[in-house]
């Protein structure tokens, strides 16, 4: 039985992830940055009460992630598997429009949160003597850069960068560390079911068409990713969902299947 921490767990792929690593067997450390956010999680969750444990954690605070760590780590005895998937968009709109706060706040969360989320895992798993560190990409990973989320594809460009330095920075060692590539998801940023107001994206007919062919569920990628985070024993490991070979096929067959997931 492996025992899994993520962050950004209270909702989209985070708790999905959740609910599969839960109906594999695992215990789940499920964090959100405050107590209210677990609300919907609990109840999503609920059948599996008894191998779940809630904390609550601001990934910008590193004080914060070192308390989850040690929440996690008392309730189960250790931490075998640590995901770093907290994670904030940034406005639809060109970078030079941003303002001050939502660039701090992207910046702070998806690099600074990954960084400090990497450094508390890797530290405690040296000591443990075995564990997994997996950081989620996104948009701008492999370099493609997209008008209007610029800040979001820099930081996640940044996130690819790190990972690989740290799986480099732990060779030889017996802690692992990757990268889970999602592709893209119908997610709340898209939807606003939790802001109430749905992406400026989703209005753009465009970026409709090419969703509806590329896009998935959080529960399907999540489904996808469980299984082969458990079964990984390699350093420096990629796990993609939207493969080359994926979004060929999907492109090739879309006149003849209708997706549509906006």
């Amino acid at each position: 039985m492996k025992n899994v921490v993520i962050t950004g767990s209270t909702r989209g792929l985070g708790l999905c992830m959740a609910r599969e690593f839960l109906k594999l067997g695992c215990n789940v450390t499920v964090s959100g940055r405050d107590k209210n956010s677990f609300k919907y999680a609990e109840k999503e969750l609920s059948e599996f009460s008894g191998s779940i444990l809630y904390v609550p954690c601001d990934v910008t605070i590193k004080e914060n992630l070192e308390e989850l760590w040690k929440a996690a780590a008392d309730k189960w005895g250790r931490v075998d598997i640590w995901i770093n998937n907290a994670g904030r968009n940034c406005p639809y709109e060109f970078v030079y429009d941003t303002d001050t706060d939502s660039v701090d706040s992207v910046i702070d969360t998806n690099l600074r949160g990954m960084v400090y989320g990497s450094q508390v895992a890797a530290k405690n798993m040296l000591a443990q003597g075995s564990g997994q560190i997996w950081n989620m990409e996104g948009l701008g990973s492999d370099g493609m850069i997209q008008e209007k989320t610029v800040l979001y594809g820099t930081t996640k460009q940044a996130l690819t960068y790190f990972t690989k330095g740290l799986a480099k920075e732990l060779r030889g060692k017996p802690v692992l560390a990757g990268r889970l590539s999602p592709g893209m998801m119908l997610t709340d940023f898209f939807t606003g079911a939790h802001s109430g107001q749905a992406s400026p994206a989703v209005r753009e007919e465009r970026f409709r068409k090419i969703f509806n062919i590329l896009g998935d569920r959080p529960e399907t990628v999540a489904a996808f990713f469980a299984p082969r985070i458990l079964a990984n024993t390699r350093n420096d490991a990629h796990i993609v969902w939207l493969t080359n070979a994926r979004a060929s096929l999907r492109f090739a067959t879309a006149a003849f299947r209708k997706r549509k997931l906006l």
